[in-house]
């Protein structure tokens, strides 16, 4: 009996899991698109100087890196095992410049090394405004109740 039970419990479990990563997915994925559009051409390196305002894991590829409040960096690495699990992340830079291929994305406590292979600004402007957009609700009136109801 307790067999069957714990079964049906991680059977169930397992059923939520899947429903509710579709809609993560989504989310996951509409933020590397607006991350996308918002990123300019590439450049060699930015300035950093620490400590990191705040950073955003987009996939084990991929990561913003907000050095300001209003500067934002779209980095590509070659493979972070772990990224979108990390607590935190550090980065490696010389003379407070971060440099493609040169310097890396440390993350976790085991400081695993993904080496930047793409650096990108973010318009965070546009960003935000994008992100605005689709918090946007469209509403309508109810329609009033028929009479004699």
């Amino acid at each position: 009996m307790k067999s069957i039970q714990l079964l049906s419990g991680l059977l169930i479990a397992g059923l939520l899991a899947s429903c509710s990563s579709v809609p993560y997915a989504q989310r996951q994925s509409q933020r590397q698109a607006d991350y996308a559009a918002a990123a300019g051409a590439p450049v060699r390196s930015f300035h950093f100087f620490s400590p990191m305002y705040s950073w955003e894991a987009l996939s084990n590829q991929q990561l913003a890196v907000y050095s300001r409040p209003n500067q934002a960096w779209l980095l590509d690495v070659d493979g972070c095992p772990n990224l979108t699990f990390a607590n935190v992340i550090g980065l490696t830079s010389s003379v407070h410049e971060v440099s493609v291929r040169f310097d890396r994305v440390l993350t976790g406590r085991d400081n695993f090394p993904c080496t930047i292979t793409q650096i990108r600004p973010i318009d965070v402007s546009h960003l935000r405004a994008a992100q605005k957009a689709q918090r946007k609700i469209d509403e309508q009136p109810r329609a009033a109740p028929a009479s004699g109801q």
